[in-house]
């Protein structure tokens, strides 16, 4: 039984080839996002034991490493402090750190090095080595900045930029000097010299201070390197007695810990993500290796009666098609290895464009990745196989005296009662989800979804049948018999039309449902703008960075500007509860924005006060107080009034800029509303505005279409990522059309035969061929549309309490998709049609 099954195997290659290329697919997207994810961890992970010392005097709660510097330190450490530092027992050295974030290389191109997220950092130079004892900043050329005019940029940095020692470097920054020049004296390497897109800028202790620290004789951190025999948590200890308030000294390696602890979280986002499309990728492929099994047995019939009737048992049999599987998985698996190390290869290009940049880490394959992406291959082929491998246990043996032999696909009553189920059971979810349940609906409606999605994949060959008998009627209207033998064709056998549909109608039910959601965002952003946008021009940037408040003090000494109100981004905690806000200029925010207030007023904001959305009342009410730390000690303030949440802001708290800066926010605007004098030129006053954003690369101006234009490009990047995720899946698709079509073509052989022999020429051969594939193509797309739509509409009125109030269709992009799937179909019939077409007519009406 073992030789006849590899001898089976071999006899049918390249069928099985098609099989495999799914699960190539498949496990490639698996081990490239493991291997993606872990090559960032590891990188992230350098970067945190690397950039900490043995102990570490910061702010209370900050982490002290590179990872955590989205926000600068604002609080400061006198030198006396250092000194003390320095004598205590069991320290080597003292070094005081200046530390400043925003900090950003402009290039010879105009444009900032990074500013896509990555962050943009400034330090003094010291020798202080890190807890692993090493130098953090190693030079690679040039020497250290030794006075003002000097600095040293990191050399991917300096590539990038495009500069070479002795070349003046220009710089913005977000803190008080917002433009400044200084001569490249030298390039340095970060540790293994993975920085993950940031930048790194060093300058002498002096420079450092007087540009990030208003030229005072102060540090942000001190970095305490421990004498030999002393360990850091003794010296931590030690050196806690001598910190002031709102600052703690803490030991290197528990800083990096709980700093790695933290990113390994977030990077599981990203983990997640990619494996969420390496699932549906293989899902989809499941289905085209059940359709290819299905078909082979079929085709097989008569010899699996045989080797029954010749002893072979119905367990062998079984068993025969799952070894076949088996190969085939680890063929799959095998090369979809390999071809996910060509897909992280891809994958840290593409992160690199959105400013993670991992050139300098080499990719890390773990053995859980070789382990995952086996399992997957080899799991996912032997379920597929599974349902057919039954099949062709259950092949007779007195079959063999037949000519021919039908191995029935049809399951018992109980399956269709189950699919029929599965089906039943989505609807329920989803009307419970969209009708019923007040909190968490959206979950509620994604598990509806899901069954629906999986019902209609079953239930395909009915569900679909209006669409068949729609297509059926055109094709004999125009298409005259052959169309009649084309629809028949597809019908003849409508399980596995509609197991070949459902792979094309998964994806298509993801990109229509992402479409949906994705348009009804951009429109309801589109509206709240509108409604609220009462500036006449804003100052940002697309990714957020903030800048310097002195572009913002410049603006409002523009001729012919009314008011500049400035907003600064908050990440914060109230109540111990993880939250996101804004610090405003409350005697202007309020107006400019639009803002509806329920209880109280904007004008009622001081420093020791924050202004709370609907959503965070929680039977709170004004003159309460709320506990609101910024990453530092927490302070008590006052709950000085509510707002309508539904605004095109969204954010659920504000404080004041006074407020925000006594709990530590760093002084850096993010965005400035800007409001023009009654009867100015408009024209003349936006090009004085633009004259005074000439040096600020991260800083445009923009009116209120040009915002919004802005907003919906973020969103229309991140639909194009998921759309070309989601195309691996589409591609997989395809090739099942492919494969059934090619074994269609090869069962039907004598049927073929004898059809050229009546009179069939072969081009109406290849449109017979093409129409029923561009039938599997429209099915799969026209139920993955309607589930789509459906579930789009439903998500988007799930979500209005989060803004997105508008519901809007995109109905071009669709009728788009579903005429590429139509020519999707005939592509996909090429190969097949191709083939039947070049058949020998009496070779083929010979062969059995």
């Amino acid at each position: 039984m073992l030789r006849a099954t590899f001898t089976s195997l071999m006899a049918r290659k390249m069928r099985l080839l098609m099989s495999a290329t799914a699960i190539i697919l498949g496990t490639a997207f698996v081990a490239g996002s493991l291997i993606f994810t872990d090559t960032l961890g590891k990188t992230f992970d350098g970067i945190m034991e690397g950039s900490v010392g043995d102990v570490v005097v910061q702010e209370a709660g900050s982490s002290g490493s590179v990872e955590d510097m989205d926000v600068a330190a604002t609080s400061t450490i006198d030198p006396a402090l250092v000194d003390e530092l320095a004598a205590l027992p069991g320290a080597e050295q003292a070094d005081g750190n200046v530390d400043a974030v925003g900090v950003f290389v402009v290039g010879e191109d105009g444009n900032v090095v990074g500013g896509q997220g990555a962050p943009a950092l400034a330090f003094n130079w010291t020798d202080a080595p890190n807890q692993l004892g090493n130098q953090v900043l190693s030079l690679t050329s040039g020497r250290q900045p030794e006075g003002d005019g000097e600095v040293v940029i990191d050399d991917q940095t300096a590539e990038r930029a495009g500069y070479q020692l002795g070349d003046e470097v220009p710089f913005v920054s977000s803190g008080s000097t917002p433009e400044f020049t200084a001569e490249l004296v030298g390039t340095v390497e970060f540790g293994d010299g993975g920085l993950a897109g940031a930048s790194i800028s060093v300058f002498d202790t002096p420079t450092a201070q007087e540009l990030f620290l208003d030229g005072e004789d102060v540090y942000t951190s001190v970095w305490v390197t421990t004498a030999e025999g002393t360990s850091q948590q003794e010296l931590a200890d030690a050196a806690a007695g001598l910190v002031p308030e709102g600052f703690e000294a803490r030991a290197g390696e528990d800083v990096a810990g709980e700093t790695q602890e933290a990113t390994e979280e977030s990077l599981s986002f990203i983990t997640t993500f990619l494996l969420v499309f390496a699932g549906i990728a293989l899902f989809v492929g499941s289905f085209l290796i059940i359709n290819t099994f299905s078909i082979l047995v079929a085709q097989r019939g008569r010899e699996l009666a045989l080797l029954r009737a010749i002893g072979a048992s119905r367990r062998q049999v079984t068993r025969s098609v799952l070894i076949e599987s088996l190969v085939v998985g680890l063929v799959g698996a095998t090369v979809g290895l390999l071809v996910g190390i060509l897909l992280a290869q891809g994958i840290k290009a593409l992160f690199a464009q959105i400013g993670l940049d991992m050139s300098g880490s080499s990719l890390v394959i773990a053995p859980r990745t070789v382990v995952a992406a086996y399992l997957v291959g080899i799991i996912v082929t032997m379920l597929a196989a599974w349902i057919p491998a039954r099949r062709a246990g259950r092949v007779p043996p007195v079959a063999a005296m037949r000519d021919e032999v039908e191995v029935s696909s049809r399951g018992p009553r109980v399956r269709l009662v189950l699919e029929v189920g599965v089906l039943l059971a989505g609807i329920a979810a989803f009307l419970v989800g969209l009708f019923v349940v007040d909190t968490r609906q959206v979950w509620w409606i994604g598990a509806g979804v899901v069954g629906i999605v999986l019902g209609a994949s079953f239930l395909a060959a009915i569900v679909g049948r209006p669409v068949i008998s729609g297509l059926g009627a055109i094709y004999r209207r125009l298409f005259g018999t052959v169309g009649t033998m084309a629809e028949q064709n597809t019908t003849r056998s409508p399980g596995r039309t509609a197991a070949t549909a459902s792979a094309l109608m998964i994806g298509m039910t993801l990109v229509a449902l992402m479409g949906v959601v994705s348009q009804s965002t951009k429109a309801s952003v589109d509206k709240q703008i509108a409604e609220s946008f009462r500036a006449d021009y804003v100052l940002s940037n697309a990714v957020g960075q903030p800048f310097s408040p002195a572009i913002t003090e410049r603006a409002a000494e523009v001729e012919g500007v009314a008011e500049v109100s400035p907003e600064r981004y908050l990440g914060a905690e109230i109540d111990d509860a993880e939250s996101y806000g804004a610090a405003v200029d409350p005697s202007t925010y309020g107006e400019i924005q639009g803002i509806e207030m329920t209880e109280g007023s904007f004008t009622d904001l001081t420093d020791g006060g924050v202004l709370l959305s609907e959503d965070q009342r929680a039977g709170r009410e004004v003159g309460d107080t709320v506990a609101v730390s910024l990453g530092g000690p927490a302070r008590q303030l006052e709950v000085a009034g509510f707002y309508d949440a539904d605004q095109a802001t969204g954010w659920p708290f504000y404080l004041s800029l006074d407020g925000a800066t006594a709990l530590g926010a760093p002084e850096a605007d993010n965005s400035a509303y800007v409001v023009l004098a009654e009867g100015v030129d408009q024209a003349a006053v936006a090009d004085r505005l633009g004259a005074l954003i000439e040096e600020q690369p991260l800083v445009t101006l923009k009116d209120q279409q040009s915002y919004a234009d802005e907003q919906r490009g973020f969103i229309d990047q991140l639909l194009y990522i998921i759309y070309a995720l989601l195309g691996l899946a589409i591609i997989i698709a395809i090739l099942g059309i492919v494969n059934t079509l090619g074994l269609s073509v090869i069962e039907r052989t004598r049927e073929i035969g004898l059809l050229r022999a009546v009179g069939l020429s072969r081009r109406q051969l290849r449109r017979m061929i093409r129409l029923e594939s561009v039938t599997i193509a429209l099915l799969g797309a026209v139920l993955g549309i309607v589930i789509g739509v459906v579930a789009g509409v439903a998500i988007q009125r799930a979500l209005v309490e989060d803004g997105i109030t508008e519901l809007a269709i995109p109905w071009g992009q669709l009728v788009a998709f579903v005429v590429a799937a139509g020519l999707v179909g005939v592509l996909a019939a090429l190969l097949p049609a191709r083939r039947a077409a070049r058949m020998d007519v009496l070779e083929a009406i010979s062969s059995e």
